[in-house]
């Protein structure tokens, strides 16, 4: 993370000594935006958010599939659906999720709201909804694994979250036109 920051401070000061105070200004927020989500963080910010999303995950599918009806249990992170068992692994927790629609949030507040609190609205608003709709990608990987137990890896894993990204963007737009109605 010191890398990024020196990267950052470069970058602003590039700017600032070639086309001064006024043109930073402008390219104050583009800048940012690349230097927060242009970048991964250390294992050691980002693990402890891990965790906690790989819980969530865990407990939201289950309670998903219980209320679908299905004959299901959990321990710890593993989510046992008849005979098999669906484990939710850090790859699983949604924190890729999370962090999309943060950065979604952002530059869709930017652009399309104009007062700051309707802005940090919208950018807090990402969280609930990356978290559901990475729990409906858990309960969804449940319920296909009772076909076929490799639904619940490779590819198709990823192919449900992508899924997944088209309805939960339409609810995203949808809470930025609640929140710019308020």
């Amino acid at each position: 993370n010191a890398r990024q920051l020196g990267f950052a401070t470069t970058l602003f000061g590039i700017v600032l000594l070639l086309f001064g105070w006024r043109s930073l200004r402008v390219f104050a927020f583009p800048l940012a935006y690349l230097v927060v989500f242009g970048f991964t963080y250390t294992d050691r910010i980002i693990g402890y958010f891990t965790q906690q999303l790989q819980d969530i995950s865990a407990y939201g599918g289950y309670v998903m599939l219980v209320v679908l009806g299905m004959d299901v249990e959990i321990q710890g992170n593993t989510i046992f659906i008849g005979e098999n068992a669906l484990n939710i692994a850090e790859a699983c927790s949604g924190m890729r999720m999370l962090v999309a629609f943060m950065a979604l949030g952002t530059l869709m507040a930017y652009i399309g709201l104009k007062a700051w609190w309707q802005r940090i609205t919208l950018i807090l608003l990402g969280i609930p909804v990356a978290v559901f709709v990475n729990m409906l990608r858990v309960a969804t990987l449940g319920v296909l694994s009772l076909w076929d137990t490799g639904f619940a890896g490779g590819q198709f894993h990823a192919f449900v979250g992508f899924v997944w990204l088209v309805p939960a963007f339409l609810v995203f737009l949808g809470l930025m036109a609640i929140v710019q109605r308020l």
